[in-house]
């Protein structure tokens, strides 16, 4: 159904805010204006009533090109350091899904949300997951969604923030020439593989499968020197713009006045989480050598394809930081879901039960 004129001049009103935002961001050399720039208009919009929705197939397309962005970053080395280091990887891992556990326990157990809302919210990723399984035990799938964005939000701006406070040269991770294109071959090899994961993800019954299809894919034949990934700037500006927008415009007035009198409990809980993980980031840096920017960005517990927007445009071991975001993903997704359920069964939250 093609959009109203209402629709296509909030569309524009959208757009031309995004460019505004992120050029004066960008400005002040804030890494990851890409993504801010357009999720602050989004939020801006959203808030005050205007009702956009990004269409998925254009948001799986997104998802899948930051997914082979990610793997074009991955090479031997980075491969052969995980390895080394899986030991510390896994249990860097585990202790950021164990810290959300407590915070969603507690949460449930102090009634800071009904049922077990504060359980499903509070698992670090694979938001879309979280939501499905969380309508199964009868929480509240608005108030689930709204702390995982609100997540993603928060360690999103406090990554830019840091990365500009640390400073640096400027990243090499992105072009600066938005129209430039790479190499036939790598350019058809990047198509294959963003096509690919596209259509994998729409028969995989595989959460965020439209990112981390791609990113296992192109990861594994990339690291073993296989193929060559380049994503065209100018896709990977609109793939962060849909990213960007998708969260912004979660954060409706609607669902802003729905948890108003909780917000100050969730932003309490996602602060201690990413508290948490800073703490986790120092002892990487001693136990591996890394900076701390790297570290940080490597345990961020926010949505893998913004902490992979932000990491590309700060000076940082882009790989690292990808190789700890994609193992925390995968992990996420097969671990949280049990831990979840196991929360909340033990409080007396069984499936179907009201939130």
């Amino acid at each position: 159904m093609p959009p109203s004129p209402s629709q296509r001049r909030s569309w524009l009103l959208l757009l031309a805010l995004s460019v505004a935002a992120t050029a004066a961001l960008k400005a002040v050399d804030l890494p990851g204006a890409l993504l801010l720039g357009p999720m602050a208009s989004a939020i801006l919009l959203a808030v005050r009533g205007v009702k956009l929705k990004v269409p998925p197939r254009v948001y799986i397309v997104a998802q899948a090109t930051v997914g082979a962005m990610m793997a074009g970053a991955v090479n031997p080395e980075i491969l052969e350091s995980v390895l080394d280091n899986a030991g510390v990887v896994v249990a860097v891992v585990f202790s950021t899904v164990a810290a959300s556990g407590v915070v969603g326990w507690a949460m449930s157990r102090w009634h800071v949300l009904p049922g077990s809302t504060g359980i499903w919210g509070s698992s670090p990723g694979a938001a879309s997951a979280m939501v499905v399984m969380a309508e199964e035990f009868g929480a509240d799938v608005r108030v689930v969604a709204f702390m995982q964005y609100l997540r993603v939000l928060c360690v999103a701006l406090s990554a830019a923030v840091i990365a500009s406070l640390v400073g640096g040269d400027d990243a090499a991770h992105l072009a600066t020439d938005w129209f430039a294109l790479p190499r036939p071959l790598a350019l058809a090899e990047t198509a294959a593989l963003v096509v690919g994961g596209v259509l994998l993800s729409r028969v995989l019954p595989v959460p965020s499968g439209a990112m981390l299809l791609p990113l296992a894919i192109g990861g594994v034949l990339r690291g073993f020197g296989l193929i060559e990934l380049n994503v065209p700037p100018l896709l990977l500006v609109l793939a962060f713009t849909t990213i960007g927008w998708v969260v912004g415009l979660r954060f409706t007035g609607e669902i802003l006045r729905t948890v108003a009198a909780k917000l100050p409990h969730m932003l309490a809980s996602i602060f201690g989480l990413m508290a948490f993980c800073a703490g986790i980031a120092w002892l990487l840096t001693r136990l591996l050598g890394v900076d701390m920017l790297t570290a940080y960005l490597a345990t961020s517990p926010g949505g893998a394809d913004s902490i992979a927007i932000i990491a590309a445009s700060a000076d940082v071991d882009l790989g690292f930081v990808l190789a700890f975001q994609t193992v925390r993903l995968i992990i996420v997704i097969i671990v949280a879901p049990i831990l979840a359920r196991r929360i909340a069964r033990a409080l007396g939250h069984a499936p179907g039960s009201p939130g």
